[in-house]
């Protein structure tokens, strides 16, 4: 008797998404059933993906760096992944300024409403600088704050390749150990995403039986202008960069891609993404070490789609304020944006934080953010799906960087 062929986690994902529609349009006139009932279901998903980030990325990081036995290695990787990562969300950001001007005359007359959004005081880059390091062991790790956590395993990585240098048996140990509870993590992963199909769909129903089939209502035209830029930058930036500097076809990229796209759209998460992303770079053929070190520093660094955002709804905003942004302010936002997307949590919403740094960087009005509040999870889902494409964007470029630099080392030996 032959065996039923399960489905792909993709095809799964997918189901739900289509589930996802129909229930929440089905829902409609009962949104508070879906919000009381169902939410709930998707955050018990969220809160399990959260919970095993933290030692995903320690332990990943750690046996990233510790396999690659060299600490000059791990410095030629991380200078490659940042420069990547900035020069993308750079390009990012501009994109969606030009896509905010040309949809400029188009963007509805909207008044502000009662709504209210409480800025934090913009951060300095010194500070930011300093908050990278923690002063705490266990705090960066309680609070998720995921440049920490990434500093503690780059210093813990570093540490043991040089403990086992000085000692090889101790050094063994503590790598074999390590491994050990990498393999545990990652085994509670696969875990928690065979519950990804339901956790997509208790998260995506709510969202679409609160708003209707007027999903996009007012914000239509900005919501275009946002998932236009979105597609535009993958397919030019993120093709030619895969094409030219990662030796893939870029339509293999995406086919490959297609899991973690689909969760990331439905999740909205960068960091709850990363386990799915790290699966299929592996199969596109990116080397564990490699992509267990990107990876994780993408999802806390590399916000692309949060930048194109930042630059159609700062446009947005400043039209219905009757304000004309100049050059130089244009500039600033790009500037701003980029710098922003250092430390930003790769969850739900940050992308809200930024955006109130950016409207003051210029000198534009926070309130301005109400007109945008409403439909940020829509523009989320987009922005997400970009940020991911990126991170396993880089970690295949860097993957072919690191082999043609190992042939010429071996040639030149």
């Amino acid at each position: 008797m032959k065996e039923k062929k399960k489905l792909s986690l993709a095809m799964q994902i997918f189901i739900a998404l289509i589930l996802a529609i129909i229930a929440g349009l089905a829902l409609c006139s009962h949104a508070e059933l879906a919000t009381t009932y169902i939410q709930p279901l998707g955050t018990i998903f969220l809160n399990l993906l959260k919970f095993i980030v933290v030692p995903i990325v320690l332990f990943s990081i750690i046996c990233g760096i510790i396999s690659m036995k060299d600490i000059r290695k791990v410095g030629s990787i991380g200078v490659k992944t940042v420069v990547f990562y900035m020069c993308t969300t750079a390009f990012a950001i501009t994109i969606g300024l030009i896509g905010g001007n040309l949809f400029k005359g188009m963007f509805p007359a909207l008044k502000t409403t009662n709504l209210e959004y409480e800025a934090s005081d913009p951060v300095s880059f010194m500070d930011t600088l300093v908050n990278i390091f923690p002063s705490n062991f266990v705090q960066p790790m309680a609070d998720a704050s995921m440049l920490q956590v990434i500093v503690i395993a780059v210093v813990l990585g570093f540490a043991i390749i040089m403990v086992g240098a000085q000692n090889s048996e101790k050094g063994e140990r503590i790598i074999q150990g390590c491994n050990d509870l990498n393999d545990v993590f990652m085994m509670c992963m696969h875990m928690i995403l065979k519950l990804s199909p339901y956790g997509v769909f208790c998260l995506l129903c709510p969202v679409v039986a609160e708003n209707g089939p007027a999903i996009l209502g007012s914000l239509a035209m900005v919501l275009l202008a946002a998932y236009l830029c979105y597609v535009a930058h993958a397919i030019v930036v993120y093709s030619l960069a895969v094409k030219a500097l990662g030796g893939l076809s870029p339509i293999e990229f995406f086919k490959g891609m297609i899991p973690a796209i689909m969760f990331a759209f439905s999740s909205a998460s960068s960091v709850g993404t990363l386990p799915i992303n790290m699966e299929c770079t592996e199969k596109l053929g990116a080397p564990k070490e490699i992509s267990s070190f990107v990876l994780p520093l993408g999802a806390t660094i590399n916000m692309d789609g949060t930048a194109i955002y930042q630059g159609v709804c700062s446009i947005f905003i400043a039209s219905c304020y009757g304000i004309d942004l100049t050059l130089p302010q244009m500039m600033t936002i790009v500037l701003t944006a980029t710098l922003a997307s250092i430390g930003t949590a790769g969850v739900p919403g940050a992308g809200m934080v930024m955006l109130a740094m950016v409207l003051q960087s210029v000198g534009l009005p926070v309130e301005g953010i109400a007109l945008v509040a409403g439909a940020d999870r829509i523009f989320d889902m987009g922005r997400t799906t970009v940020n991911i494409t990126g991170d396993a964007a880089c970690t295949m470029v860097v993957t072919r960087m690191e082999k043609i630099r190992e042939a010429k080392k071996a040639k030149a030996a």
